[in-house]
């Protein structure tokens, strides 16, 4: 860092003068060789075809930053994830930052090196961004806004290619995210024990759309904010189906649970940030369950229902004994804004 910058970020870094430059200098030098921006207004940029996704995303985390992540890591994973869901290879990558005044250098130093990370990993590129900076009480810290291009080497997965039949598969655990962030808020003491899931999907997402289980997948979502039971409850509408979960299969941790137990809260409602939910034709589901074990992201996949016909939009979960609960939809929040 220039000697002669604050420790923490001034009104000043946004005005556009000598301090905004060497704020800019300092986001660029630590992003290195995944920026490739050339300071314009506008980047040029070429892909491989006329077919591409794109997504915008904005994020707000609290913590900022937390166990084994932080905004930045957050920010690419869920653009990248975005992307890649739909089919697309994700290519591209903008960044804006909105920046409290007071928020230490030290911190938007560890956001920045996280994004570097994760944009290598996850092999895209940023090409261009922007920086403003707000009075005490105007953010939060930080708030952060992308938008993501990718292009499409295959045909685009849809929602409205579900079909009645079809297996619903998990990539892994859930809740596991926000309850690790809500204990690191709370005190509750299992921060160490349940960690983030949050990771870049897009390289597990093509080695399945790639396979011989490509054939047989129909769509992908990622179970981010809302959770599992938002996205049941969205695809239910799409038929109409009937989504049929059981709920012995459902893959939760069992430090989760136990946080959820004393928090009067459901896993299948938390947000997740590395979780897949995918509909897969029954031919090719264990085909795709191999296929995501092989990654570390997906080590823990499951099985946990069917989608079948119905007349209306429903969601229903199967217990052990066989009791059948129906899934109403949530009109709020089950916790306090994490992220």
């Amino acid at each position: 860092m220039n000697s002669s910058m604050k420790r923490n970020i001034v009104l000043d870094h946004g005005t556009g003068a000598k301090l905004s430059r060497e704020l800019v200098d300092f986001i660029v030098d630590i992003l290195g060789d995944v920026y490739i921006g050339e300071m314009e207004d506008s980047a040029l940029l070429s892909l491989p075809n006329a077919r591409i996704a794109m997504t915008t995303d904005s994020f707000v985390v609290d913590p900022l930053i937390f166990g084994n992540g932080d905004i930045g890591k957050i920010a690419v994973c869920g653009t990248v994830n975005d992307l890649a869901v739909v089919g697309a290879t994700p290519q591209y990558l903008t960044l804006a930052f909105i920046i409290e005044t007071g928020l230490p250098f030290s911190d938007l130093e560890r956001v920045l090196v996280s994004i570097r990370d994760t944009a290598r990993e996850a092999d895209i590129k940023i090409v261009a961004g922007d920086t403003k900076v707000v009075n005490q009480g105007e953010a939060d810290k930080l708030f952060i806004n992308t938008t993501g291009v990718g292009y499409f080497p295959r045909e685009p997965l849809r929602m409205k290619h579900v079909r009645v039949g079809d297996h619903i598969l998990l990539s892994g655990p859930i809740g596991n995210h926000a309850v690790h962030l809500l204990s690191i808020r709370e005190g509750l003491g299992f921060e160490s024990r349940v960690l983030s899931d949050c990771a870049p999907l897009n390289h597990m997402i093509a080695a399945l759309l790639d396979g011989k289980a490509g054939w047989g997948i129909h769509s992908i979502r990622d179970v981010t904010r809302g959770g599992l039971a938002a996205v049941m409850q969205e695809y239910s509408r799409v038929g109409p189906f009937h989504m049929a979960l059981d709920q012995a299969r459902l893959p939760i941790q069992h430090e989760t649970a136990m946080a959820c137990d004393m928090l009067g809260i459901d896993p299948i409602d938390l947000a997740n940030e590395g979780c897949l939910c995918l509909f897969v034709a029954p031919d090719y589901a264990d085909l795709a369950l191999d296929l995501l074990r092989r990654h570390a992201p997906g080590t823990g996949a499951v099985d946990i229902g069917k989608v079948l016909s119905s007349d209306t939009a429903q969601v229903r979960l199967k217990f052990p004994g066989g009791h059948v609960k129906r899934l109403e939809e949530l009109e709020g929040a089950v916790l306090p804004r994490l992220c």
